[in-house]
């Protein structure tokens, strides 16, 4: 009869796809192997194997993400395995360095020769017992001050012999100011030149050397004694001409 028919002819349908099933196994990735082809072969041992090879090797690296506020039209189009861009390019050379990286005086001979000053601070900081001792005149080693100044200038004298590729110049004049603050000592020098260089070095190593020495007639009181905020303050002459700090 019809309807026998019908019905073994649906469960030999059935048997057929279960045998299928049973027979080719199907890996829930087929259908995407099938679409971008096989991944390379498995990596060697000891070497990583990215979870992405497959697609990555299928489809080619894309382009990076445009940068913010920039549209991805205006970037030029990824080529597949470029690296990343390159980034900006080097900043003004070092002047005291020549091409093959070595250490050199600068030759100023053709600038003009020009009057020149530097300002440089510091200070001291120190206990208040040791501004006290200063204020008083009772530090032990004697005028702490005193001494300070006059190292200051020694110090701007031989700043070419501190600082290695500093030009030797004609120092013509350091005046040094030292004030007695409630926490230490303010250190304010000046140097002045007609030259083809700056002071500004001469004026930092005079409030340094200064610092110093002060430091150490005060030892004996302070021995916790703390040199800062060591700085060029103002300059004039030269190519910039006046500069003052901000």
């Amino acid at each position: 009869m019809k309807g026998d028919g019908e019905a073994g002819g649906t469960a030999e349908a059935s048997e057929r796809q279960s045998a299928a099933w049973t027979e080719e196994p199907v890996s829930p990735g087929t259908a995407v192997d099938e679409a971008i082809g096989s991944h390379a072969d498995p990596p060697a041992r000891g070497e990583m194997y990215s979870a992405g090879a497959a697609v990555d090797e299928a489809i080619g690296s894309h382009a990076d993400p445009p940068a913010a506020g920039l549209p991805a039209a205006d970037l030029p189009a990824a080529r597949p395995g470029a690296g990343p861009a390159p980034g900006p390019g080097p900043g003004p050379a070092l002047t005291h360095i020549d091409s093959s990286g070595q250490a050199r005086m600068v030759d100023v001979s053709a600038k003009d020769v020009t009057a020149r000053t530097a300002t440089a601070t510091g200070r001291v900081l120190l206990s208040p017992a040791a501004v006290t001792a200063l204020r008083d005149g009772t530090v032990p080693k004697g005028d702490a001050l005193a001494v300070a100044r006059i190292a200051a200038i020694q110090g701007a004298k031989r700043t070419p012999d501190l600082v290695p590729l500093c030009h030797p110049i004609g120092l013509h004049g350091v005046s040094v100011d030292l004030t007695v603050a409630d926490d230490g000592v303010e250190i304010e020098v000046t140097a002045r030149t007609a030259d083809r260089t700056g002071v500004e070095m001469e004026a930092l190593t005079a409030v340094t050397v200064g610092a110093l020495a002060l430091v150490d007639m005060i030892k004996a009181v302070d021995p916790a004694a703390v040199i800062t905020g060591v700085m060029v303050t103002e300059k004039t002459g030269g190519k910039t001409g006046y500069w003052s700090r901000p």
